[in-house]
């Protein structure tokens, strides 16, 4: 009998230990470059054959600067491509909106493919709109909109497109319109004692009513506060390392990124209510692909200690690989909406899903373990 025992034990140890190195060897496919380019490839062209909103659209805006990266990564000619006729569609402008900061994010792309092509057209009409913004004062409206962008999910929108068309014209009026914007939005939202934003002003706790989770908490919207990490990258992307105003938006992504960390859930990934996460199910593909970018990109840069980041991004990134249909669909996205929902599965895609997704696979593909 005791020999039966210490046999069973020893194939229950054998078996675990092959179900391990089996577990890990599927794993470590998610990180070859040949899968990643392939993924993102999938990823990007299921996503243009089945498009979805105005092309000027915030959205798309999102889509675009995960369709960017992906030229960049792969150098697919059917990209670059898909990229000049959605620009030629709209005409290279940006969303009607003067003021608006979801109408610019387009722009980003604009820029990304003007650098490319050098052709005027593609952002002259983004230049005169930020002109004409510049000399026109915003009106101020009723008192949960006192400031240009009231909603954290702007300083993805706008902030990125402002300093890519800074940098690249050498308009230091550019930059300084964005950092006095996102300044604005990090006074009115950003709490300091959780280092993550408020989606508006409706959801602090020092306004008349605030909104609260189930389970007592504030509610920090895990997609909106990924924006605005996503934003922060693709501006530290952009600044010279000597730019007066860097070391304010460093702080900031330092800050969140250890913020973020501590709240990923065992499957690597992220839920829709960031500090409720048992009452959301799945999870949530586009603020859990911002992550994994943001993440990714500060380990890639120095800005993140790779000892105590880099196994989170990988969960992440082997998470977000679980969300993919075989078709190429990323799925489990939460629909457009103002605070966290429950109305998603695994089947739910919205464009910014694919973006986000996109965007992951740009940085892990050149994380060098």
């Amino acid at each position: 009998m005791k020999k039966r025992i210490i046999s069973l034990v020893l194939c229950q140890l054998v078996f675990a230990f092959f179900t391990f190195a089996s577990e890990k060897g599927n794993d470590s496919k998610y990180f070859s470059k040949p899968y990643i380019k392939s993924v993102m490839e999938k990823a990007a062209y299921w996503q243009l054959a089945h498009p979805k909103h105005e092309l000027y659209d915030w959205t798309n805006g999102a889509f675009y600067a995960g369709v960017s990266a992906a030229y960049e990564t792969t150098h697919s000619k059917k990209i670059l491509d898909a990229m000049i006729r959605m620009g030629e569609a709209n005409q290279w402008k940006p969303g009607p909106r003067l003021h608006h900061a979801d109408d610019y994010a387009i722009c980003q792309t604009y820029v990304d493919v003007y650098r490319i092509k050098k052709d005027e057209k593609m952002i002259t009409p983004f230049k005169k709109a930020t002109d004409e913004f510049m000399a026109t004062p915003y009106p101020s409206e009723m008192k949960m909109r006192p400031i240009t962008w009231w909603w954290c999910d702007a300083l993805f929108m706008a902030p990125p497109a402002l300093v890519k068309l800074g940098v690249t014209l050498n308009e230091p009026r550019y930059l300084e319109l964005s950092d006095k914007l996102f300044k604005e939005t990090y006074d009115l939202l950003y709490d300091k004692d959780e280092h993550l934003f408020a989606r508006d002003k409706s959801y602090q706790t020092n306004w008349e009513k605030p909104i609260l989770e189930a389970n007592g908490k504030k509610i920090f919207w895990s997609r909106g506060n990924g924006w605005v990490m996503g934003g922060l990258v693709r501006i530290l992307s952009e600044l010279p390392k000597d730019y007066q105003g860097r070391a304010f938006y460093v702080q900031i992504f330092k800050e969140m990124a250890e913020k973020i960390v501590s709240l990923q859930q065992p499957d690597g990934l992220w839920r829709a209510s960031l500090l409720d996460p048992d009452s959301y199910p799945g999870g949530e593909a586009s603020g859990s692909g911002f992550y994994c970018y943001a993440l990714a990109w500060g380990v890639n840069n120095g800005l993140l200690s790779k000892s105590a980041f880099l196994p989170a991004v990988k969960k992440a990134w082997v998470g977000l690989n679980g969300l993919v249909h075989t078709d190429g669909m990323v799925g489990w996205c939460q629909p457009i909406g103002a605070d966290p929902k429950k109305n998603f599965n695994a089947d739910s895609w919205e464009v910014y899903g694919a973006g986000a997704f996109l965007l992951a696979g740009s940085e892990i593909i050149k994380m060098r373990d």
